[in-house]
């Protein structure tokens, strides 16, 4: 049996790991060398937010359509 000091104990450390750990997984990109230390600004992002706007608006519909068809097969 786990005794009140234990849980506190588990409870410090767990809190610690989770503290500590995302400073630990932080990484840093000083840049390349050849742009003086300088991030590049042209990332693109647009292709894959496209494609994640897309499933969601076309999970939403799907979704939709289950809870209309699931409205009308109840109200027969």
């Amino acid at each position: 049996m786990i005794t009140r000091q234990q849980k506190q104990i588990i409870s410090f450390i767990l809190l610690l790991v989770v503290m500590v750990l995302p400073m630990l997984a932080m990484a840093d990109d000083g840049g390349t060398p050849d742009t003086g230390g300088e991030l590049d600004p042209a990332v693109p992002i647009d292709g894959g937010l496209s494609l994640l706007v897309a499933a969601g608006v076309g999970y939403g519909a799907k979704k939709m359509k289950e809870r209309k068809s699931k409205i009308i097969t109840r109200n027969k």
